[in-house]
């Protein structure tokens, strides 16, 4: 029968005392223990020596077990860089010159063994697909990261991010999710980096309004020549890198404190920014750091605000306090976030038709056969 855990030295004492007898059958006895025959060898061999504990099975030699000081670099870049994972610690023991840098499952393995990784999670598939704009400046990703208690108030994260290099251009501990706050960032990452040719977020305010049309918002971007699209209603994937970097500051900006006040706030961000543009190696990208792919943009934020240029033949009006304008002896409301703008006015191929122009954007229709004194509005959802 086989050897039972709780008496498996009983057992071995028994058997090497029958098999040490005179005209013992060994083999005969090792049948009746269960146990093979070369088991049953090794415990009449290790008797001779007194001992019939079992040894450790760790070799002796491992060759390609990595050297301690390796183990101990691996550990120390872990210590500094808690939530990366092996393959971004790779890329950072062959960068501090470290001879014989392991691979990142031995990496993982040196974690494990030293006890440093957290419990195992089970991770989303990667993406099969990934989607960027081909050149930097292309398209920013502008969101909110939603509000977090601090000890003294709450701390409402904003992020900006260029869609193709990842460089995170701002993230800023904001008082409150208003305009003004949104317009003051922005126009400091246009002071730095330049104008993107346009800016993408989701539908909520500062930057989106239910009743569709033009905001404040987007009145302003568009006299600067920059597009501000929006995403789809329930649809946050369309801004997946932002997301995608919220659950990262999350983590390991935020972790498990809480910030005395915005100051400690904003000290921490930008600590995380500085790691994470110029330290931080990035899958999506080969595991180049971000600001490696980044390039100044052609286009400068200009000393004045640039007026929208109309056609000679277009009907220009200026948007009343209401938010409307007058034409064919009629009010038609526009927007409210074109207050004291000049729109145009233009004729389509359809008699009583025209379309409402703001920049070089269209804004709506409006449509004289109607009785509606509101324009249809163009959708900007992407």
């Amino acid at each position: 029968m086989p050897w039972q855990e709780h008496t498996t030295m009983s057992l071995r004492q028994e058997f090497v005392t029958r098999a040490t007898q005179e005209g013992a059958n060994v083999a005969a006895l090792c049948r009746q223990y269960g146990i093979s025959r070369n088991v049953g060898y090794k415990w009449l061999r290790r008797s001779r020596n007194g001992d019939l504990t079992d040894q450790p099975r760790t070799p002796h030699h491992q060759p390609r077990r990595c050297p301690p000081a390796t183990e101990a670099a691996v550990v120390a870049m872990r210590a500094r860089h808690p939530w990366w994972g092996g393959r971004k610690l790779e890329v950072k023991l062959r960068e501090s010159g470290l001879a014989d840098v392991p691979r990142p499952s031995t990496i993982t393995a040196i974690l494990q063994r030293h006890g440093v990784l957290a419990p195992r999670q089970e991770r989303q598939p990667p993406a099969t697909r990934r989607f960027e704009h081909a050149a930097p400046h292309d398209l920013w990703q502008l969101d909110f990261m939603g509000h977090r208690a601090l000890q003294t108030g709450r701390v409402h994260p904003l992020t900006i991010l260029d869609d193709h290099s990842r460089v995170l251009l701002s993230l800023t501990a904001c008082p409150h999710e208003q305009l003004e706050t949104v317009w003051a960032q922005l126009t400091a990452c246009f002071a730095r980096y330049g104008l993107p040719r346009a800016i993408l977020t989701d539908n909520g305010p500062p930057w989106g309004t239910s009743r569709g049309g033009i905001t404040r918002l987007d009145a302003w971007l568009l006299r600067l020549g920059v597009e501000l699209w929006h995403g789809r209603f329930r649809h946050p994937q369309t801004q997946g890198k932002v997301e995608r970097i919220h659950g990262t500051i999350s983590v390991e900006a935020f972790g498990t404190q809480t910030f005395r006040d915005l100051t400690a706030a904003q000290v921490a961000f930008d600590a995380f920014r500085a790691i994470y543009n110029l330290d931080r190696p990035h899958e999506a990208l080969g595991y180049a750091v971000p600001m490696t792919r980044l390039q100044p943009s052609p286009r400068l934020l200009p000393d004045e605000l640039p007026p929208p240029v109309y056609a000679s033949d277009d009907a220009v009006r200026r948007v009343r306090s209401q938010g409307a304008i007058g034409f064919a002896n009629r009010s038609w409301f526009i927007s409210r976030g074109l207050i004291g703008e000049d729109v145009a006015v233009r004729p389509t191929a359809e008699e009583g038709v025209y379309t409402v122009h703001f920049c070089h954007r269209q804004v709506g229709q409006l449509d004289l056969h109607r009785s509606s004194k509101c324009v249809t509005y163009v959708s900007e959802h992407l």
